[in-house]
């Protein structure tokens, strides 16, 4: 049975290149460069062959068409936790962005587990991807990935500095702005609430922190650094007992929105007011932060135009695989609100 110049295929099986080839009237060859892009096609003929495709219900077999380039049109993006908002947009504009690219994507959250990362870099491998957008919790799934020649591109930390491109903010600028806003506003006691300073993220953003005291004449007490567990629950019982001790800091800066959440709570649990009994600022600007009472003051980065720098090097890393590695620094803005200032809230870009 044809309808129009196709032939409609029986539903119980999948139709094949020839069957297009052979509607549009034009060869299989001619058919598969029309549809997958690769090679030259006169766009009249392009045009016929996919409203062939169309009509007949045809889908390209990227596995197959894996097996003989050896790499997909896709590529694996590995992020670390995807209940948090940071992590969410990042993957959503990597999408976006590859989407836009002609590319694919295949999405895994390892929950920054470093054995579940590993498993995951040898399920893209698997699945030929054409290379993987990760942000890491260790160097092994990049080093995996390289000595299996898939290039990669580390977003928000590094573990394999000029093993790899790189996607970061500008951790230790962003910090020391935050610290000295504070610094400005009065305040000699300033917490520090940290969930590691292994990474590259922690670690530059505890130095910016230092820098902006150290500037300002302060002392860095370290007891005032305080480490946390990764979760809210954690850092609320962090902030508890930082904020109950008898000479408590007057302000405490969380080096991410996780830990920002669980100072909040805790300085809602014992009654604080902020800004006038304590002042509050966090790393990673969350949705939740402008719609307390009063906002609180954070950087703003944007994980979505992280995502979607990942992409576009990872793609220049594909066409161009010889290039020396580079990394890419974007920058932030502190978005200040009534948690640190009484007066109108504003932006300060960092820089």
């Amino acid at each position: 049975m044809r309808y129009g110049s196709a032939e409609i295929v029986p539903p119980d099986r999948r139709a094949t290149i020839k069957e297009v080839a052979e509607a549009a009237g034009v060869s299989r060859s001619t058919a598969s460069r029309a549809l997958t892009g690769n090679g030259y096609v006169a766009e009249g003929v392009r045009l016929r062959v996919r409203q062939a495709a169309s009509d007949l219900g045809y889908v390209v077999d990227a596995m197959a068409r894996s097996l003989k380039q050896q790499s997909t049109r896709s590529i694996g993006v590995l992020v670390s936790d995807l209940r948090n908002e940071f992590y969410a947009n990042l993957a959503a504009g990597a999408s976006r962005q590859a989407t836009r690219l002609g590319y694919t994507t295949m999405l895994i959250d390892d929950q920054g587990i470093p054995d579940d990362e590993v498993a995951a870099a040898e399920a893209f491998v698997a699945l030929r991807v054409a290379g993987v957008v990760a942000t890491p919790v260790s160097a092994a799934a990049t080093k995996f990935l390289l000595r299996q020649r898939i290039p990669v591109v580390e977003v928000d930390r590094r573990f394999s500095d000029g093993e790899c491109d790189a996607v970061v903010i500008d951790n230790r600028g962003s910090a020391r702005a935050v610290t000295r806003h504070l610094i400005e506003q009065g305040h000699r006691r300033i917490a520090l609430l940290i969930d590691e300073d292994d990474w590259t993220t922690g670690r530059e953003r505890r130095e910016g922190y230092v820098d902006a005291l150290e500037a300002g004449g302060l002392p860095h007490d370290g007891d005032l650094v305080v480490p946390t567990g990764w979760d809210v629950e954690a850092a609320r019982d962090a902030a508890l007992e930082l904020l109950r001790s008898p000479d408590r800091p007057t302000a405490i800066f969380a080096a991410n929105n996780v830990l920002a959440e669980g100072a909040w709570r805790a300085a809602a649990e014992l009654g604080l007011s902020m800004p006038d009994e304590l002042s509050l600022a966090a790393f990673d600007d969350a949705p939740w932060m402008s719609m307390v009472t009063p906002g609180v003051t954070a950087v703003a980065q944007d994980a979505s135009a992280m995502g979607r720098a990942a992409v576009q090097t990872l793609l220049e890393r594909i066409a161009d695989p010889g290039a020396g590695t580079k990394t890419v620094v974007l920058s932030a803005s502190v978005k200040l609100r009534g948690s640190t200032v009484t007066a109108v809230p504003r932006d300060v870009r960092v820089g």
